[in-house]
């Protein structure tokens, strides 16, 4: 057997550490195993992370290729003639129609090192913002969330809360399906303690209401009504940490004020539980002395996105749970870099070091480092995901670059996504595999190097930088992201800001910059981590050993007067209500097995087999109404589309709501896109659009039309 190579698992947030090898039988092939001196898993992996490397090598991009027109097949081509290609017509279009028209749409599977120098690129030396990430459609209600009420971004918490709270409240996060290793650690601290309370708030009874003390199966759109109203009843009580709020807070009296219109009878007619459900998800907030929120898409992919995460820091807030062990608010992130790509400034508003585009200082500073003029950074935040799409269809985008990432089957509303990236005057599609969906719009594809043909760091949800080091050489001709990045800065004219021969050198540079930043990594290099392999921020230069785990534990908040600020929210509901034609609420989510749109998991036998096709999950009163049948084929129909899949009949699904898996697209499986029917109204905060609930109509059977 090789000298197993230490990294990180690619796939989720929760940043699980990876042993590779080859054994002497099967020197072609990688084996993985969990790395048990990994801090943040321990040993542990979910089949995901165990069958990654045997997709390393199926369907993989490994030349760059060009066509004129989406009619056209593509043709390999040399990587000079497609520079040569992206740079004449980027210089072109900053001649002709100025910077904004264009857009670059990246991905949390991304290294640090290819977030920042793609930042530098765009936000830098061509002087636009539009850079975005799908953490855009994952983690930035939770972003707007952290900002608004603690001062910045930042997850406070640690996983080791999870071993020392004694009150669990899950809201929106199927934890046992998305984040297993996470569900199985804090399992683990049931067992071992049964005085731990456990409350789990979803629609679905999944997996992980199996664990619960308090299961509310609330209607979607109400969890500000949940969460006002629990507020509530702890103020009625008495039960709140009164010197904690006059010291260390800003805001109680409009919280208080907001609040009181949440009496339980109201909470428990709109939420659709009893009274007694909400008093004693209540009493456990009352009665604990260290309660952990948890939280991940069912409240971050909403119009009410940034509204629902204050409203859980609220609680925190009120009773004093936040910066001391076992306690506080806890976004769980999507993606296994999302982390980082927020530090490096991976979002259109966003700046490396946890720095607004909007703030005048933040902008001066990134240009002193990047050696740029003063003001070459614009003010105006770039667009968002979404409103790529729209600028492509209002035809304001006149290049639209696409990195690890496959808005064909994850944005909203897909059939006007696909109307829309047609209308693209030259998009590139910069990938590690090849087909997908969204190489069918692409006039140029870049082959890029994956998950173990690059080096650089990830950040996981705890904060934790894992080292990730190449073992395996790239294929073809692929190329690592921020290489392909800093080659298009040097032909465009920006050899001094791209004179990188590593990602070390790139990673040093990027580490600078949040110096005196909360996300303070500025201790941090390469070789340190290739030493210690994971260090979790903040590691500030000249530190040699970590003290504390989490943040805010001297209660002193990133904001002006170091106060936390209440939000004083009202509930709102759906963004779009259900009416006659439309009755039923249909809700979206990831499976266990697969990831995202298949583009690595639906090429592995262990995974396909266990989630072999896509299906509607729906009430067996719902079922009876309409005729319907375990197996039978149904049409689920949107203002927007539609989709025909197999009926899932079950009790786990609260009556008048559904549930598709998000997973499948056109190259999967024929009419089985979810996001043909998810509509792209967003929170006004975060702008991530509302993909948890929309109005659908059931057609037993399926339409003639």
């Amino acid at each position: 057997m090789t000298e197993p190579t230490k990294t990180l698992c690619p796939y989720c947030g929760v940043g699980c550490g990876l042993e590779v090898f080859q054994t002497a039988k099967k020197k072609d092939f990688w084996q993985v195993k969990g790395d048990r001196d990994h801090p943040s898993s321990r040993g542990q992996i979910c089949i995901k992370g165990a069958t990654i490397a045997e997709s390393l090598d199926k369907n993989r991009l490994e030349y760059p290729m060009m066509r004129d027109s989406l009619d056209e097949p593509f043709q390999r081509v040399s990587w000079d003639e497609v520079l040569t290609k992206i740079c004449d017509r980027i210089a072109n279009i900053l001649q002709t129609r100025g910077p904004e028209a264009i857009c670059m749409y990246g991905s949390g599977q991304l290294q640090t090192e290819d977030y920042y120098i793609a930042q530098k690129l765009l936000k830098g030396c061509l002087g636009t913002n539009n850079f975005d990430a799908n953490s855009r459609l994952c983690m930035s209600s939770a972003v707007a969330g952290y900002i608004q009420s603690l001062g910045s971004d930042g997850p406070p918490c640690c996983y080791e809360d999870l071993d020392l709270t004694d009150c669990a409240f899950l809201i929106g996060t199927n934890t046992a399906e998305c984040h297993p290793i996470i569900f199985n650690r804090l399992a683990k601290h049931r067992k071992n303690n049964p005085d731990l309370k456990i409350i789990v708030v979803d629609p679905r009874r999944t997996a992980t209401a199996k664990i619960a003390d308090l299961y509310l199966a609330i209607q979607p759109g109400t969890d500000i009504d949940l969460l006002n109203g629990i507020a509530h009843l702890l103020l009625s009580w008495g039960a709140t940490d009164s010197l904690f709020i006059e010291k260390h807070t800003d805001g109680f009296a409009d919280f208080a004020a907001i609040v009181q219109k949440y009496a339980p009878e109201l909470v428990a007619r709109r939420c659709q539980i009893t009274i007694e459900e909400l008093e004693t998800a209540a009493r456990y907030w009352q009665k604990s002395q260290k309660v952990l929120s948890l939280w991940s898409m069912g409240v971050n992919q909403s119009a009410e996105g940034t509204a629902k995460v204050r409203s859980i820091i609220n609680l925190h807030l009120m009773t004093g749970n936040i910066g001391k062990p076992g306690a506080g608010p806890f976004s769980l992130t999507g993606q296994p870099n999302a982390m980082g790509g927020r530090e490096a400034g991976g979002l259109s508003h966003l700046l490396p070091g946890y720095r607004l585009v909007k703030n005048p200082q933040h902008r001066q500073e990134v240009e002193r480092v990047w050696g740029l003029r003063s003001g070459q950074i614009s003010s105006i935040p770039g667009l968002s995901a979404w409103e790529m799409i729209t600028g492509l269809e209002l035809g304001e985008v006149g290049l639209f670059w696409v990195v690890a990432t496959n808005p064909a089957v994850s944005m909203p509303d897909l059939d006007r996504t696909k109307k829309a990236l047609k209308q693209s005057p030259l998009t590139i599609c910069q990938d590690a595999y090849y087909p997908t969906e969204t190489a069918n719009y692409a006039h140029i594809l870049l082959p890029a190097a994956q998950w173990g043909e690059k080096t650089g760091t990830m950040t996981n949800s705890e904060r934790v930088v894992t080292f990730c080091p190449s073992f395996r050489k790239f294929p073809g001709e692929a190329k690592a992201d921020w290489e392909i990045f800093a080659e298009v800065g040097r032909r465009l004219g920006f050899k001094e800001q791209f004179d990188f021969e590593s990602s070390a050198e790139v990673y040093a540079e990027f580490v600078s910059l949040t110096k005196d930043r909360l996300c303070d990594l500025s201790g941090l290099s390469h070789s340190l981590l290739a030493k210690q392999k994971t260090i979790q921020w903040p590691f500030a230069s000249g530190e040699t050993q970590k003290t504390g785990k989490r943040l805010y534990t001297d209660f002193n908040f990133a904001t002006a007067n170091k106060k936390a600020k209440f939000a004083a929210v009202h509930s709102k509901g759906l963004a779009e209500p259900l009416d006659r034609n439309y009755p039923f609420i249909l809700t979206t989510g990831r499976l266990y097995g697969h990831w995202h749109t298949q583009t690595r998991t639906g090429k592995i036998a262990k995974i396909t087999k266990m989630h072999p096709q896509p299906f509607l999950e729906i009430h067996p009163r719902d079922a009876e109404k309409l005729g319907i049948a375990e197996g039978n084929t149904v049409e689920v129909r949107s203002p927007r589309g539609l989709v025909k899949l197999p009926a899932k009949i079950t009790k786990a699904i609260s009556p008048g709501t559904l549930f598709v898996p998000m997973h499948w697209g056109e190259l999967w499986a024929d009419l089985a896109e979810a996001n043909a029917l998810t509509h792209p109204i967003a929170c006004p905060d975060s702008l991530q659009p509302e993909l948890k609930a929309c109005a659908v109509k059931v057609i037993p059977g399926g339409s003639k039309d």
